[in-house]
């Protein structure tokens, strides 16, 4: 079969030593990994700026101890037209300007994921993120103080970064199948919180010199990367010359001391797209709604997701305004802090994969997640405020189970149910399936910072209670599928006796 040099990435074009035979599945399934990593971190570090910024844009709250007071900069001063009494729920719709196009433009963005070309989709989606976030940030510098120039910002902002999610996920999963899915996708989807981190510390450590600066370099980094994902994606196997399920891949796999032939191992994996016309028609968006386990799952990350982006927007003002050991923080200290629900994320995707890979049941390790992670929650409202080793303890807990059961389901789960039996022949249904389940997510993460903003004005506990409130539902989608998880791998005698080991 020869190789593809249509849409090539540049790079591989140019440097023949990238190709097949020189260079191995294995290392463009890794280069895969990297560079969709690299450029979805990228994403979330462009779209942090606006929660660390928020306690400057924002209200200033007058505390009590002349020594906290003392502490305070003249950036407390706030921006018009966030500094005002309503300043918090304009805040708030800010969010929910970015949100809502972001989900919107996810269903449009999976569809039209799967009839072009992802590398070029997903490039154009970076560089117009990092366009708008400068843009953004201009409004410092310029003197801007229109609430309808942030909005309408963040409403276009959000339309290119809705692009990233089914592109990233579409390449991964043409790459790797479910052999160790849960895990190879908890590991990578680690971007998220990754891009999370880099982007507090960027904004929170440029925000001395004025909130502009916090937008400016992670719109220059965001740019940055997505000249390299130009330079070097490849999107899937086929497209760098690696030949078709039905031509044997010259590799195999040992599993319990036996060696399984590459030809099961690339059908299980679905390695690459088969080249007949049914395999390359695109499923239609209703269709897909209408597949196996995407509408519970979805449902579930509506919820989940409005959990997790509650604390993305909203966790450092949250800090800033919360004593810690009678102490209120500076909002480069809070900013910083925030990260910790981050880490706590990576490790959660990361352990929620692996589980799940262990008992083959998706379902069912979400609903533990989401169990623990409210008795999580109310310890930290309620005892974290006692220390700041108490602070970081509780808050890295409540991110890892927080996040663990939204990772699993926005990668693994969208990747398993985007090539499930029932589509098998279509391969042109994941980047679709992604975009609904994410999508529909994004939904739910439009709504929680919003409520946060009009709830936070009752207290901060109320906030807790909606956040509590909404895992409780996430995880009431959910148990169906689990029931019917638990019934199979009993019937399969795998359950309770004997646990699946990831292969």
């Amino acid at each position: 079969m020869e190789s593809k040099t249509l849409n090539l990435a540049p790079a591989i074009s140019l440097f023949p030593s990238l190709k097949p035979p020189q260079k191995s599945l294995l290392f463009h399934q890794i280069s895969a990994l990297i560079i969709t990593f690299l450029a979805y971190a990228s994403f979330h570090a462009s779209r942090k700026p606006p929660s660390i910024v928020k306690s400057v844009l924002g209200p200033s709250f007058q505390f009590n101890s002349s020594i906290i007071q003392s502490n305070l900069n003249s950036t407390d001063t706030g921006w018009y037209p966030f500094n005002g009494p309503e300043g918090t729920r304009r805040l708030g719709e800010l969010d929910l300007a970015f949100l809502s196009s972001y989900s919107i433009g996810m269903y449009v963005a999976g569809h039209v994921g799967d009839r072009i070309d992802l590398r070029l989709f997903l490039v154009s989606g970076m560089f117009g993120s990092g366009v708008l976030t400068i843009i953004f940030g201009l409004g410092y510098w310029f003197n801007i103080h229109l609430l309808g120039f942030f909005v309408g910002v963040q409403i276009l902002c959000g339309l290119f970064q809705s692009i990233g999610w089914p592109c990233v996920v579409a390449v991964v999963g043409n790459w790797f199948g479910k052999a160790k899915r849960g895990l190879i996708m908890g590991i990578w989807n680690s971007h998220t919180s990754v891009g999370n981190i880099i982007g507090s510390v960027v904004a929170s450590s440029v925000l001395e010199f004025g909130w502009g600066w916090s937008f400016l370099v992670p719109g220059v980094l965001v740019i940055l990367v997505g000249i390299f994902v130009f330079l070097f994606l490849v999107v899937s196997p086929g497209d760098i010359g690696f030949e078709s399920s039905e031509k044997e891949i010259e590799m195999t796999v040992e599993v319990d001391g036996d060696e399984t032939s590459d030809k099961v191992e690339s059908e299980e994996m679905g390695l690459i797209r088969a080249e007949n016309s049914d395999s390359l028609a695109a499923i239609g968006f209703l269709e897909a709604w209408k597949l196996p386990g995407v509408a519970p799952f979805a449902l579930c990350l509506f919820f989940s997701k409005l959990v997790a982006y509650t604390f993305l927007y909203w966790l450092p003002f949250y800090i800033r305004h919360t004593a810690v050991a009678g102490v209120h923080l500076s909002h480069k200290t809070a900013g910083i802090l925030s990260t910790i629900f981050d880490i706590g994320g990576v490790f959660g995707g990361i352990l929620a994969g692996y589980i799940s890979d262990i008992i083959e049941a998706r379902a069912v390790t979400s609903i533990v997640f989401l169990s623990l992670s409210i008795p999580a929650l109310i310890l930290y409202r309620v005892y974290g405020s006692l220390s700041m080793v108490a602070n970081i303890t509780l808050m890295f807990i409540s991110g890892l189970l927080v996040n663990g059961p939204y990772s699993l389901i926005t990668t693994a789960v969208a990747a398993d149910l985007g090539t499930q039996d029932t589509i098998k022949g279509n391969s042109r249904a994941l980047a679709t399936v992604t975009a609904i389940i994410d999508g529909t997510g994004s939904v739910g993460a439009a709504l929680g910072p919003l409520l946060a903003g009009y709830i936070s004005t009752k207290g901060w506990n109320s906030v807790f209670f909606m956040l509590i409130i909404s895992i409780f539902f996430a995880s009431l989608f959910l148990i169906r599928v689990a029931k019917s998880e638990i019934i199979g791998k009993m019937n399969e005698g795998k359950w309770p006796l004997n646990v699946a080991t990831p292969h």
